[in-house]
């Protein structure tokens, strides 16, 4: 099945993107850049390729509501008219949003937007999914645009204090749930002019914030994992986690008590249970090269030198970390990045790892990919 999505590069988008790209046998990507919407022939070229167009390219936030409102309907219109020149039956997707139900310029530019290409649908053979979309919120969400989650994570990492404008309750869904919900509604296939997507969480803002103040106190600062009593709190954890600064973070010294027995190195302390484990590895060679969606990991280095190498998977930067089992240290692997650990010393590397869920062959939330 091929399919594109036009904002690939977004917040939602690259999630899908990166997302679809884990089932090869099943789904082809086809790139999209925004120039084609200013661009006719390319533009058709894009739309008569896919079986299925995720249309997700829009704008949330301008100081002028009538700019948001030109533009998402300008974009929806460019899209319909190449529908309709290049005689498609695409699936079309199109997100939308709660504001719908509000009178103000950017819940109408949804509204009249999905009509439009249901208009198209219904006209042309074509199926359309108006996914009706509550707040969303995940790793790499761009601050005072994409979510206020994205808007404290970035200050609460970055020595910035937030402030509440509004407490009310949020509808909430992580965005992973929303890229898995989407993937499903492109499998089933079925026209849906208007599909709810329901909110995993409610949350008041300050409930929110309370949360991540308590992972900067507990895992910035001290390196200690949380207590997460829910898929809510791996998630928001997780998406704080994304906005750390890496670089200067890593690699953390342990604490080294030394005596005339010998040492002692706490590796972990944590508020939730999981799988450790450690190995041997001998010189010159490299184990890992993998990612992880959901899973929170630490490899801890306890005896000989280590590269450490981190990759996110949709960015060639690779950052290179280096750990010497003389002054025991670590560094903790963010989801959606590509890891490995390499022996870079004469003798033997001995790593110590934690992972926060044992690991299930079913389900292994473990993606293989060089750095």
């Amino acid at each position: 099945m091929k399919i594109g999505i036009t904002g690939q590069n977004g917040f939602v988008g690259a999630h899908l993107y990166n997302s679809i790209r884990l089932y090869p046998t099943e789904f082809e990507q086809i790139d999209f850049r925004k120039e084609y919407f200013d661009d006719d022939e390319k533009l058709d070229q894009f739309v008569a390729q896919c079986d299925v167009i995720v249309h997700l390219a829009a704008m949330n936030r301008h100081e002028s509501e009538q700019v948001i409102y030109d533009t998402n309907i300008g974009l929806v219109n460019k899209l319909v008219a190449s529908l309709d020149r290049t005689g498609s039956k695409a699936h079309v997707l199109i997100s939308s949003s709660t504001q719908e139900e509000r009178d103000n310029l950017y819940g109408r530019s949804k509204r009249e937007g999905r009509e439009a290409l249901n208009k198209w649908a219904n006209e042309n053979g074509g199926k359309l999914t108006g996914l009706l979309i509550p707040n969303v919120f995940g790793p790499f969400g761009k601050p005072f645009y994409n979510s206020f989650v994205a808007t404290f994570c970035s200050q609460l990492t970055h020595g910035e204090r937030p402030t509440i404008a509004n407490d009310g309750e949020v509808k909430l869904i992580y965005v992973q749930e929303l890229v898995d919900d989407i993937i499903e509604q492109i499998r089933e296939g079925e026209h849906r002019p208007l599909y709810v997507v329901e909110p995993t969480a409610i949350k008041k803002v300050s409930e929110v914030l309370g949360l991540l103040e308590h992972y900067k106190d507990l895992y910035l600062a001290k390196g200690e994992v949380p207590v997460l009593n829910d898929r809510f709190e791996l998630n928001l954890f997780n998406t704080y986690r994304s906005f750390m600064d890496h670089k200067a973070i890593y690699p953390r010294k342990f604490q080294l008590h030394a005596d005339p027995r010998g040492t002692f190195v706490e590796i972990i302390r944590m508020g939730i249970g999981g799988q450790s484990s450690y190995s041997t590895t001998v010189p010159n060679i490299t184990r890992g090269n993998h990612f992880h969606t959901r899973k929170i990991e630490r490899f801890a280095v306890i005896q000989g030198k280590a590269l450490i190498q981190l990759r996110k998977i949709d960015s060639d930067e690779v950052m290179d970390f280096y750990l010497d089992g003389s002054t025991p240290s670590y560094v903790d692997m963010p989801i959606w990045y590509t890891h490995n650990i390499t022996n870079v010393g004469d003798n033997e590397l001995i790593t110590m790892f934690w992972i926060n869920e044992p690991y299930d062959p079913s389900d292994p939330d473990t993606y293989f990919l060089e750095v």
